[in-house]
Formats: structure tokens, C-alpha cells, sequence
């Protein structure tokens, strides 16, 4: 079996079987040898049951998806000697009834503790709180509890598949919440695509979050309603398609650019990809102080001469390509320093690497297969990242958004501003020293544990300065 390029065997396609085996010596050593000519990765093994003649193992095997499952299944089936009992999708009973839950924070065992935390006496907090409405933070689970907002219309790579099919990304964004920084969060999907209706729906529900995260909300409309959220509610709101993957891209490029002898405001930035999370990257970029960045869509470059853009696309083109170059990708990335790709798969091969300058860096983010492949830029790049996870330098959101959130919280900030972001990616990026930063390790591992504590309190010391926190350090214990 040959497998695609870009889609090797992986935990998330792996599979458990559970096969009787007879006892004749060379069975065993048959099958591992088959799964390994077929691609398949044996992980485990382990013993369920042996009995006269026969033993039943449990083999955990990684797989490069559905069609070589069902390869796999058949191969195995063909061994003389080896009965298949059952196999089940590793991923798919992960997910079974769901990935989180609503636990209790005190016990409710006797009379005293249910006059407490229900009537009689959860009349007397709700009277404090409807005297002093900001006591909500301190009385109610409002202070460290964020929604997940979505209506799916742009999840993953998948597209528009709707509230129900998003469900189970955003119970795995509430998952990492609570995982990397104690914040929990609970998912919203909204079965309405309608701006107003979305913007109003988060309103209703503002008074029991201490924040809102949008998730997979289609461009242009992200824009919209994103900007009147936070001009109408007074709690953080963060699109993290949007501003997520700018810090962590910028943190990525603080750390890029100590090992090139270039300054900002020489480089030359081509985006391919200029919606949501492109137009988030190219501002934010901007404010290090990037002079030429030029956005590409499908038809090339955005310049202020093409008639076929959208309003957002007509803004974007306003405020960057200084020197209105035209042409494809292909043409425009000739000479840049920097690629940020945020698109589509194999967009550039070797050549156009190469044509780029030297000591370029590569962020080809594009999941699950790049814009180019890292061994493939790696040929001519100083410093390539990507979005996956099995090659150096994942550019992932995992970085930022739970470090944001905790900072925003604990300092009960009204919004997350552009000097929280900036903070937050600085934090991402100085959580690596400089003398260990190098060209295949410029951002810190998704489990790094330093991560979301610099981020936090970096996010809550610019909240602090820039005015938009309600708790400072000094009234910490209030």
C-alpha cells in the first residue's frame, strides 16, 4: 500500500481489534507482518483471554483513514488462523455520549448544604447581586466561564456542515480550556446563518459568560459580527480563526526573524488567503512594523485596480501592497522574505521556493496538507512552520486562546484589545530563550506548561495598562 502524500498513519484513524488467534507459533508474527506491508502501525498488544488452543488479543493499530481500515480489516481476515471478534474507531468511541460534562463544585448530601446552595438561601446572593450586578463575577460561575460560539459554517477545513456536525469541535475547544488553563466552557451551535439573529442571540446570553469565543463563523459576516459584540456587550470577545492564529503566527515570526539578519520594515510578506484568518495575520503583522505585505486570493494579487473584490477584500487591498504588484501567487512570491499561507493545499513546489529570498520563512498553515511540504521548502527556507503536528513548529491556536482567556478573566476585562494580543504573542514566543531558538524549534509545544501562565499574566498586565480591567492586582482578593 503506498499512502497519499500528507496523510500517514496517525492516533486519530486508529482502530482497536480484537482477534482469536490459534496457537500455532508463526500466527502472530504472520499478522504483525501484514499489517506492517499494508501501512498499518501496530501501537499495542495486549492479552484479553487465552484458552486451550486459542488466545484473544487486543491490537491497537494507527491507520491512514476509513479506506485503508477496511484494507487492513481484509488482510487480517485473509491469516489463516486468526478470527476477527470485533473492531471499533478509537476516535468514534472517544466521542460516545459526548466529551464533557457538568460537575458539581460542592456536595449536596444533607439538609444544610441544600438550604445553601438552593431556597432558602440562594435568595439572599441573588438579592446581593441584583443590588451590585458585578458581584456576578464573584457569586456566579460568570468569572471563569467563557462560550464557545458557532453557527458551523466554517469548521476546520470541512466548511459549512452545519450546528449539530460542529458540535463535537467545540466540545473539544471546551475540552482545552478547561485542560490548559481551568477555564470553563461550554459550546454553543446556532442553527441560524443571519448576522443580526447571531449577534443577538450572544447578547441574550452574555449576562452568564465572562466571555464569548466565536468559532467557525463564515467570512465576511466573522467581521461583522464579531465588531458589534464587542461595541455592545462589555465582557471579552475574540474570534479565534481571526486573532488566535495571529499571535501564534506572530509569535512564530518574533522567534523567525533572531535567526535572519532582516529587519521588519524590509520584508516583503506574501499571504495567500485573505479571509478571516489572513486579514487578522496581515494586521497584526502590520503592527511590527511590516511595511509590504500583499495579500493573494484564487485570482492572484490584491490590488486597488481589480473590480471583482468583495467589500472586505476592497479594505484589505486599501491598506497593504504598497507598491500594487500584480500577478499570481507564483509571481508575486518572487523575492518575498516571508510566505504565510492560510489556504489551500500545494500551492507552491520547489521552484517557487526557491525563488523566494534568501533566508526566507515559510508558514505554510494549510490542514491537513500545506501549501507546500516542509521537506520540500526545507530544501531552500531558513525556518518553515506549519499547522500539523508531526513536524516542527506547529503554528497552532492551542498556544494562545487559553492563556487570552485566563488573563481576561482573572483581571475581568470588558474586551481583549490589540495590545493584549500583541502581549500574548510576545509571551508565546519569549517563552522559548533566545539561545535555544533555531530554525526547526521557533515555538513552544502545545504542552509546554509555561505557556498559558506568561500568556495569562502578560494579557492581564496590558489589560491593566490599557485600561480595559475591572480587577487590578492590587485588589487581587476582592
Amino acid at each position: 500500500m503506498t499512502l497519499q502524500q500528507g496523510n500517514p498513519t496517525n492516533a486519530s484513524n486508529s482502530i482497536t481489534i480484537r482477534l482469536k488467534l490459534s496457537h500455532q507459533t508463526e500466527v502472530l508474527a504472520q499478522l504483525t507482518t501484514v499489517v506492517g506491508q499494508l501501512g498499518g502501525a501496530i501501537g499495542a498488544i495486549d492479552i484479553v483471554k487465552a484458552g486451550k488452543g486459542f488466545v484473544i488479543r487486543d491490537f491497537t493499530i494507527d491507520t491512514a483513514g476509513e479506506a485503508h481500515i477496511q484494507e487492513l480489516i481484509d488482510g487480517i481476515a485473509a491469516i489463516e488462523g486468526v478470527e476477527i471478534v470485533n473492531f471499533s474507531d478509537r476516535t468514534f468511541l472517544l466521542h460516545l455520549g459526548g466529551k464533557i460534562e457538568v460537575t458539581s463544585k460542592t456536595p449536596l448530601k444533607t439538609r444544610d448544604q441544600l438550604s445553601m446552595a438552593y431556597t432558602p438561601g440562594v435568595a439572599r446572593i441573588c438579592l446581593a447581586i441584583e443590588k451590585k450586578p458585578s458581584d456576578a463575577f464573584k457569586l456566579t460561575i460568570k468569572r471563569n466561564t467563557v462560550a464557545i460560539v458557532s453557527d458551523g459554517t466554517a469548521v476546520l477545513g470541512l466548511g459549512d456542515i452545519g450546528p449539530e456536525a460542529a458540535m463535537p469541535v467545540m466540545e473539544g475547544k471546551a475540552m482545552l480550556f478547561k485542560e490548559f488553563a481551568g477555564v470553563d466552557a461550554f459550546p454553543i451551535c446556532l442553527d441560524t446563518k443571519d448576522t443580526e439573529e447571531i449577534i443577538k442571540t450572544v447578547k441574550y446570553m452574555a449576562p452568564t459568560f465572562g466571555g464569548v469565543n466565536l468559532e467557525d463563523i463564515s467570512a465576511p459576516r466573522c467581521f461583522e459580527i464579531e465588531r458589534r459584540l464587542q461595541e455592545e456587550l462589555d465582557i471579552p470577545i475574540f474570534h479565534d480563526d481571526q486573532h488566535g492564529t495571529a499571535v501564534v503566527l506572530v509569535a512564530a515570526l518574533i522567534n523567525a526573524m533572531k535567526l535572519v539578519d532582516k529587519k521588519y520594515e524590509d520584508l516583503k510578506v506574501v499571504v495567500a488567503g485573505v479571509g478571516a484568518a489572513g486579514t487578522a495575520c496581515t494586521k497584526m503583522m502590520m503592527d511590527l512594523g511590516i511595511k509590504n505585505i500583499i495579500g493573494c486570493d484564487r485570482k492572484g494579487a490584491l490590488t486597488n485596480s481589480r473590480e471583482d473584490l468583495n467589500d472586505a477584500k476592497r479594505e484589505y487591498a486599501n491598506i497593504t501592497n504598497p507598491n500594487q504588484e500584480a500577478g499570481t501567487l507564483k509571481e508575486v512570491v518572487r523575492g518575498a522574505d516571508v510566505f504565510v499561507g492560510l489556504s489551500a493545499p500545494n500551492l507552491l513546489d520547489e521552484a517557487d521556493v526557491a525563488a523566494m529570498a534568501s533566508d526566507s520563512i515559510v508558514f505554510a498553515m494549510s490542514n491537513p496538507i500545506p501549501e507546500v511540504m516542509p521537506e520540500i521548502a526545507l530544501k531552500h527556507a531558513k525556518v518553515v512552520a506549519t499547522g500539523r503536528s508531526d513536524y516542527p513548529n506547529q503554528i497552532n491556536n492551542v498556544l494562545c486562546f487559553p492563556g487570552i482567556f485566563r488573563g481576561a478573566l482573572d483581571c475581568h476585562a470588558s474586551h481583549i484589545n490589540e495590545e493584549m494580543k500583541m502581549a500574548a504573542a510576545i509571551a508565546i514566543a519569549e517563552t522559548i530563550d533566545d539561545e535555544i531558538v533555531s530554525p526547526d524549534y521557533i515555538i513552544p509545544s502545545v504542552f509546554n506548561q509555561d505557556v498559558v501562565p506568561k500568556v495569562a499574566a502578560a494579557v492581564m498586565e496590558a489589560a491593566i495598562k490599557t485600561g480595559v480591567a475591572r480587577r487590578t492586582k492590587k485588589s487581587d482578593d476582592e
